[in-house]
């Protein structure tokens, strides 16, 4: 008798794929123009890009020790592919902080709070709370990528909310397979034990990153509940609809898709 194939193997498929789209998003951008920013503005987008080169920036190891466990080679294959895309990240805000003139942190207090909380319990706990961040920050990163007051750091943006639509999509799934399946009060209460890591985490962004995200448009009263809403709306496609449905990537050919480079005002 054939074993089903996974549900994960269209994701694996996905990452491998995407790699190809990663690099002709930034092909549109041009690393080596001069940055002529105001130093207030280059000040306020460097403390943002400084914390977020530092949460992006582990290795995974914990995380694909937790996937190994499932059995599901694709799921391990998939996690190995987003950890890649997730240091990919980091190293892109690196590259906005040297057109800043700006270094990197060492370490950071939200974030320490944040790979601990990660490694407390199990795989579902890490990969909620990579959901709470990834749901939260998505408007922060789309504001980026539309609004941001360089050319350069505008192109960060757009590399990085192609990737982190995918990845929100991608937690639901791993998210819905192991947690539907349990009983009503079950899926409730791991909800309400979320909301407030939630709300936590959108208070960090909004507060922590403000003078930034005015920068690009956004009020962070607007982030805060616009993060909380997102997140609200990944939970609920957790915990309900089919025990067996499978959103899947919504670019199943991504080295297929045309990236342009945006044209001057």
């Amino acid at each position: 008798m054939t074993a089903s194939p996974s549900p994960f193997a269209a994701w694996a498929d996905y990452f491998a794929r995407n790699r190809l789209r990663r690099e002709r998003i930034e092909a549109t951008v041009d690393w080596d123009a001069p940055c002529g920013l105001p130093e207030p503005v280059r000040r306020a987008m460097a403390h943002s890009f400084q914390r977020f080169e530092l949460g992006e920036s582990g290795d995974g190891t914990h995380l694909l020790g937790l996937a190994e466990r499932t059995g599901d080679p694709d799921y391990v294959e998939a996690v190995r592919l987003l950890v890649e895309e997730e240091q990919a990240h980091s190293a892109l805000f690196g590259r906005g902080l040297r057109h800043l003139g700006a270094p990197s942190l060492a370490d950071h207090w939200s974030d320490r709070v944040f790979t601990l909380l990660r490694r407390s319990l199990g795989l579902d706990t890490e990969i909620a709370l990579f959901l709470v961040a990834e749901t939260v920050a998505l408007d922060w990163f789309e504001a980026l990528a539309a609004n941001g007051p360089d050319p350069v750091l505008a192109g960060v943006g757009r590399r990085i909310v192609a990737d982190e639509r995918e990845h929100v999509r991608f937690q639901i799934d791993r998210l819905h397979r192991d947690l539907r399946p349990r009983p009503l009060a079950a899926r409730i209460g791991i909800a309400l034990a979320w909301a407030p890591v939630a709300v936590g985490a959108a208070s960090v962004l909004a507060v922590g990153h403000r003078e930034a995200l005015r920068l690009c448009g956004r009020r962070p009263a607007q982030v805060w509940a616009h993060g909380l809403r997102g997140f609200a709306s990944a939970a609920r496609t957790v915990m309900t609809g089919p025990v067996d449905r499978v959103l899947g990537p919504s670019v199943p050919r991504p080295d297929l898709v045309v990236i342009e480079a945006p044209v001057a005002a």
